[in-house]
Parts: structure tokens; sequence; C-alpha cells
């Protein structure tokens, strides 16, 4: 599989599992139709219609493509990361029972790991 060059810093985040400075990233205050796709492979991971602004700092999600994101827990053992379950790509994590949303579903994502594609008309 081929896959994107990456700069440093997004090999920081979506290969050692690092996380950017809240409110720094490009797709935190974002908000137009389209698709986030991964940044390393380019696999479709969330609708624009599912992003929502939790005040977290960091793109916010209430839910995922179907079967495109995968769940591990968190070495740390309090969190669940969140990866593109295509090339494995650290995404972020996810948080449930903050009730932000109807779906009670938060994946917090680092702009650094997923790439914005527009809605073709």
């Amino acid at each position: 599989m081929r896959y994107r060059d990456l700069t440093p810093e997004e090999k920081r985040v979506i290969e050692d599992k690092g996380t950017e400075a809240p409110f720094s990233g490009e797709y935190d205050n974002f908000y137009k139709d389209g698709i986030f796709v991964c940044r390393r492979c380019g696999s479709p991971l969330f609708s624009s219609k599912a992003k929502f602004d939790a005040g977290c700092g960091w793109p916010s999600f209430d839910e995922n493509f179907p079967n495109a994101v995968k769940q591990l827990p968190d070495p740390d053992g309090q969190r669940i990361e969140i990866q593109c379950a295509n090339c494995g790509a650290h995404l972020g994590h996810v948080f449930k029972g903050e009730n932000l949303t109807d779906k009670d579903t938060r994946h917090c994502v680092n702009s650094l790991s997923i790439l914005f594609v527009t809605k073709k008309k």
C-alpha cells in the first residue's frame, strides 16, 4: 500500500501517537460540506455532518463511517485510542458519556491526522 509522504510533525502525531496543541489545528473551527479522510492513506473516516463544536480545541465528530475507525485501549489505561481501520494511523481518542450530542460520543481527532475533501456537486 502506498502512503502519502508525511511531514515530521504529521509523523509525530500519526506514527508516534502524539497530540497537536489544542486550538492549533486547521480543522478545529472548520465547517464545510464534505468528508474527512485519513491523512496517511486517504480512507474516508468522518462526514462533515458528524462534526460539532465540543469546545475542546480539536475537531470533534459524533460518529465515523462504518468500519472506518478502530478503537483500542490507550496505553495510559484511561482513554480509548482511535486509529484508521485501514492503515492504523493514530487519529486521537473517543469519549462517551459527555452528553454533547444525541449520539453521546466525541471522536476527538488531531487535525494533522485528517484531510478534508470537498463534497462534489
